[in-house]
């Protein structure tokens, strides 16, 4: 019986959204046609006749958007997922949703798909399909608060952790979880049980029997897996033959930074512990942009080089160019391009000024370099002698955004691991340090500066560093 209705519930849903894509649809064809954007007119658009093509074609269509929603995990038990989680997800579908029927448009010639009724469409979707999600997510959440649709959930170990889990979880009424209890073999050494007011159904050699006599929907395993392998393994085992779903702690190695992503590998799952930035369409969008914005201003500021060139070479003997070893992603070495701003050979001169850094930690910095040349310090002040890094940014060897790369001299003077991690992301032309007073601030804090970069990275902090940015450069805040 609970099958079935999940089975009817679920093709209602299915049935659901690919009626409210439709829908959005028909509204974005209204919409355009009657601002006449849509490639014909509104008594040409009424008068038409519908083909067997574009219903073929419409129904292939329906059946894509299907397929984007079920790939996108809207057909699955979503309970434990945070709300902007599901809106992101809906985001996501609905733009692979607009993409493809863009591409049907091209393919098939279809002059009523053009891009406008593409962007009214996928806003129109977006906005219904992101109300439709949390609506039904309120809907359901009110159903569990009243006590129905409930999981029966039992809890193996009864460490700190599994306390924890049991209050957050219960906590959240709306996820309609019923803690029925714990099991463990030592939960008398475990004084944060004691004093839970949770339950001990039975010892892990009771598990089995346990199962067999009570209604349990879901197993969460809290329990040590340094000690308590074998334990944990028999029990998933058993869990598996009675078809129950068994959730197992992500950070079983206690990670203070790294989150874990669940992945798969040719049909084997992954737990996967990242500290950076994680891949996605977010980092996709990052380098295409930095291949158009690297680009575009390449070709723009060829006059700006060919001046800065001339003026280099009439001032001093040498190359134009410098070039250096940097580290850049998880400590791939790659050449990075500047205007040279020093007499040549000038790295051979720094252990002669070794004496003279004013930098803290393991960089080198002067403020009144003696190796640079008079252009060099113009160069330098406005930081035109920055701009050949575009070179490097369109390579792909940095981004526009990121953390500074550092030779590899400065990378053989950290001393803490900590630090180590800003080269598990690709380093950048402009940061946090950047906009917060460059050399003027101490390598600790550019040190957190940039963590902090990583932590808190989205494509709007992108946009809002390189906008703050230009002011920095203009003012020469922390200039050397």
């Amino acid at each position: 019986m609970y099958t079935a209705k999940r089975k009817f519930l679920l093709a209602s849903l299915k049935i659901f959204y690919t009626g409210l894509m439709v829908l959005c649809f028909g509204l974005a064809t209204a919409l355009v046609v009657s601002a006449g954007q849509g490639g014909v007119s509104l008594s040409d658009f009424l008068s038409m006749r519908i083909k067997l093509t574009n219903f073929v074609l419409f129904a292939a269509m329906m059946l894509v958007w299907h397929m984007i929603f079920s790939l996108s995990g809207f057909y699955q038990s979503k309970r434990l997922a945070t709300q902007s989680a599901l809106i992101t997800d809906a985001a996501k579908a609905t733009t692979l949703a607009a993409f493809a029927l863009m591409v049907m448009g091209k393919v098939f010639s279809e002059t009523m798909v053009t891009t406008n009724f593409v962007l009214v469409f996928w806003l129109l979707s977006t906005a219904f399909i992101v109300l439709a999600r949390v609506t039904v997510r309120y809907f359901l959440g009110g159903i569990r608060r009243r006590g129905h649709d409930l999981r029966h959930i039992l809890i193996l170990g009864t460490n700190s952790r599994a306390v924890d889990f049991a209050r957050r979880i219960e906590g959240r009424h709306e996820l309609g979880y019923r803690v029925i209890g714990f099991v463990d073999d030592f939960w008398d050494g475990m004084p944060e049980f004691a004093t839970s007011g949770y339950e001990l159904r039975c010892d892990t050699e009771g598990l089995s029997e346990y199962l067999r006599r009570n209604v349990i929907d879901e197993v969460a395993i809290y329990l040590p897996l340094r000690s308590f392998y074998e334990h944990a393994a028999q029990a998933a085992a058993l869990c598996e033959q009675h078809g129950i779903t068994v959730r197992l702690a992500s950070d079983v190695f206690n990670l203070k930074i790294a989150r874990a992503h669940a992945a798969d590998f040719e049909g084997d799952p992954h737990s996967t512990a990242y500290s950076g930035v994680r891949d996605g369409w977010p980092i996709l969008v990052k380098r295409t942009i930095d291949i158009v914005v690297s680009s575009m201003l390449l070709v723009l500021l060829l006059p700006l080089f060919a001046v800065v060139a001339i003026l280099i070479a009439l001032e001093s003997k040498g190359d134009v160019m410098f070039r250096q070893e940097r580290i850049g992603l998880n400590k791939r070495k790659f050449k990075i391009y500047k205007f040279r701003t020093m007499v040549q050979d000038a790295d051979k001169m720094m252990p002669e000024l070794e004496m003279l850094n004013e930098a803290t930690g393991p960089v080198f910095k002067i403020k009144k370099d003696p190796r640079c040349t008079k252009i060099g310090s113009i160069l330098r002040r406005t930081s035109i002698d920055e701009l050949p890094q575009l070179f490097n940014v369109f390579k792909g060897d940095m981004s526009l955004v990121g953390p500074r790369p550092l030779p590899t001299r400065d990378f053989e003077g950290f001393n803490e691991d900590w630090q180590r991690r800003r080269f598990s992301i690709r380093p950048g032309i402009t940061c946090l340090w950047q906009v917060n007073g460059r050399s003027s601030i101490s390598f600790e804090k550019w040190m957190q500066l940039d963590l902090q970069y990583m932590d808190e990275w989205s494509l709007w902090l992108d946009v809002k560093i390189l906008a703050r940015t230009i002011p920095a450069v203009l003012k020469g805040s922390g200039a050397v």
